[in-house]
């Protein structure tokens, strides 16, 4: 991707209030690829809000680092890609223009604003003319629906301006992360945009799924995203499955619970509030033990842990010899598609329209 070379072909997802410094840091630490942090806002970037800047914290040994932004309006973008490159922030940028939320698509961000292609086109060029020698990378979905697709002209437009590389998840905005991907558009946008890499997204529960895709669409390599939640060693298949070996990682309940302990400790020393970081790490639990035999109480205990400690005591309650449970590798997190679009007014009445919607359209904190 640009001066990038990334090996194995495997980026992990920017996933809100997951894909934080110590989650990567796990992920990294089982095989190789590009690791994006959470989602950063270009306006509370430029504003040098206090919360993104503690969001885009790299590990010393986290290279190359990765940010996602999020933006709408083209020279806030700019100004925030300038930033990076200038100030060091990052060696990569990848631009969102896939997240479904209605708090982000109500405001034409997100998988909404490929529709406007002048205004699509123009946020690239601020991005990539402002990057210097950093490659800006995009991720985007088909379009806000079956009768509103987008990604084969937004694909040309991306090529047209520089990026270096584009990820299709092979979803709808509508579809959210319900049904199932269409992989056939990945091999669309392949065929259409042969100069530059097409990664996959969408349905890669496993290294094998993985592999599938790649075959079938010809894509370059993969994102993945629900597919790692409390499953970190899905990188040391994807990284096995790379290198021709049929070889997958089949942790114990033991070594779960102890990748549990560390992610929650991390989370400790990030956060610098151990009430606050024990919370947050409680949504992980579930898809920690996903198919494990684990009593109702003790679920229920490690699931409202509100401190170091009392996390640890009950972790200890796990049976460290359960071994690793079978038919797991499935849908994870949100599967639900939605009724509709969240959209501004009118926004579908033109679709070369280049002007910027409203003044609060820019989000004033990161994190999707």
């Amino acid at each position: 991707m640009g001066p990038l070379e990334v090996w194995p072909p495997v980026v992990l997802a920017p996933m809100a209030g997951i894909t934080n410094a110590p989650f990567r840091t796990l992920c990294r630490e089982q095989g190789g690829g590009l690791f994006v942090c959470e989602m950063i806002t270009t306006r509370a970037l430029v504003e040098r809000n206090a919360k993104t800047f503690k969001m885009i914290r790299f590990e010393p040994s986290e290279k190359p680092r990765s940010i996602q932004l999020y933006g709408i309006d083209p020279v806030t973008v700019g100004k925030a890609v300038r930033m990076i490159a200038t100030e060091d922030l990052a060696d990569h940028v990848d631009l969102n223009f896939g997240c479904p939320v209605p708090k982000v698509t109500r405001r034409g961000g997100g998988s909404a604003l490929p529709y406007k292609r002048n205004l699509l086109r123009a946020i690239l060029r601020e991005a990539v003319g402002n990057a210097g020698t950093l490659p800006v990378t995009m991720k985007m979905r088909k379009g806000i629906d079956d009768d509103h697709l987008t990604y084969l002209d937004a694909g040309r437009i991306a090529v047209e301006e520089g990026v270096s590389a584009i990820a299709l998840h092979g979803r709808t905005a509508v579809q959210h992360y319900g049904g199932t991907a269409d992989w056939e558009a990945i091999a669309r946008l392949k065929e259409a945009v042969p100069e530059i890499p097409v990664l996959g997204n969408g349905d890669i529960w496993s290294a094998d799924d993985a592999r599938r895709m790649m075959d079938r669409t010809g894509c370059d390599g993969v994102v993945v995203g629900r597919g790692c939640l409390g499953r970190p060693w899905l990188f040391a298949d994807l990284a096995a499955m790379c290198d021709g070996s049929d070889e997958r990682l089949r942790p114990r309940l033991g070594e779960v619970a102890a990748t549990m302990d560390r992610h929650a400790t991390s989370m400790v020393e990030c956060f610098d509030s151990e009430w606050h970081a024990v919370a947050d790490f409680r949504k992980h639990v579930g898809w920690y033990l996903k198919g494990f035999v684990v009593g109702s109480d003790l679920r229920r205990r490690l699931a409202t842990s509100e401190t170091l400690a009392g996390l640890r005591e009950s972790l200890a309650e796990l049976d460290p010899d359960q071994p690793w449970p079978e038919g797991v590798d499935a849908p994870r997190g949100k599967t639900n598609p939605r009724d509709r679009v969240h959209l501004p007014a009118g926004w579908l009445d033109d679709p070369y329209d280049l002007a910027v919607p409203g003044a609060d359209a820019e989000l004033d904190t990161s994190g999707g």
